[in-house]
């Protein structure tokens, strides 16, 4: 079924601003999937080194490295050559929200009834491309979803 583009194809500023936007967007999904392995890391094994988390990225070393220099210049981690890396309360503050909006996305893809390792594949990549009225959006439907299940 072929429609109608979402944005008028000669609206070049719009069209700019969008992929913009995308470019952003995609900027920021980087920064916090490190910053979420990272807090995973620290949690499970008391740090988090960056060869851990070349490994699993499944990325080079200086592919970590350069962003985990850029994450430390905004302030999200502090690290010293050749020492683990370590998130700061920005940081912190980031991975906690990371994970809460993982876990609404999770949720309630499940109660639509998403399978299990789809549904976490999807999470993965929905929970940085949605706003916090979504997000919202999103819990509230969970939460009628559940309740017509236990009701039903």
């Amino acid at each position: 079924m072929i429609t109608e583009p979402v944005v008028d194809i000669r609206d070049s500023n719009r069209r700019a601003a969008l992929f913009e936007r995308i470019r952003t967007d995609h900027s920021v999904e980087i920064a916090e999937d490190y910053i979420e392995l990272i807090s995973d890391l620290i949690e499970i094994h008391g740090e988090a080194r960056l060869v851990d988390l070349a490994s699993h990225l499944g990325v080079s070393k200086p592919t970590v490295n350069a962003t985990i220099q850029r994450l430390q210049k905004d302030g999200f981690v502090s690290s010293k050559p050749y020492r683990s890396i370590f998130l700061t309360e920005k940081g912190r503050e980031l991975a906690d929200w990371s994970r809460a909006r993982h876990k609404i996305v999770l949720d309630f893809l499940h109660a639509i009834g998403v399978p299990p390792d789809i549904a976490e594949a999807d999470a993965e990549g929905i929970e940085h491309h949605v706003s916090a009225v979504t997000l919202e959006a999103l819990e509230w439907a969970t939460s009628r979803l559940n309740r017509t299940k236990k009701s039903g």
